[in-house]
């Protein structure tokens, strides 16, 4: 299959669910900085797959895109749920007592339910950073 040096040549990019999530609570959890890489040579499908970003040069042209994962899901998605937010809600129910493992139990309950909430709020349609600039393609979320 022979593809095209221009990314502007893609249409749209798949994007494995699990993969985006990860990303997203690498990123709230850790600081760390995956994305989505889209690998040349470009053609009208893609997929975007979860690669560490990093500052590298690279010498090929053309270069990958990188897709932020924050781009691939709404602004209405919902935050990742922080270890001091569970221990709040655990202290502030008067039905149960505090424990460390009953926290750990409702943090591991709270990301479970943040990670499938999130993946309500997928988008349509990413813009892509490329060298001709902005360009926008559509988003098909696999699993």
């Amino acid at each position: 299959m022979t593809g095209s040096p221009d990314p502007t040549a893609i249409r749209s990019i798949a994007v494995a669910a699990e993969d985006v999530v990860t990303a997203l609570e690498a990123v709230r959890r850790s600081g760390q900085d995956p994305v989505l890489r889209v690998t040349p040579p470009f053609s009208g499908r893609m997929r975007a797959r979860i690669h560490r970003d990093s500052t590298t040069e690279y010498d090929d042209e053309p270069a990958p895109i990188h897709v932020a994962p924050d781009a691939l899901v709404t602004d209405a998605a919902p935050s990742y749920p922080t270890p001091a937010e569970t221990e709040d809600a655990l202290r502030g129910d008067p039905t149960v007592e505090y424990t460390r493992e009953r926290h750990r139990d409702r943090h591991t309950e709270a990301v479970a339910a943040w990670r499938d909430a999130v993946t309500d709020q997928f988008v349509d349609a990413v813009t892509l950073d490329t060298p001709a600039g902005p360009h926008e393609v559509s988003v098909t979320v696999l699993g």
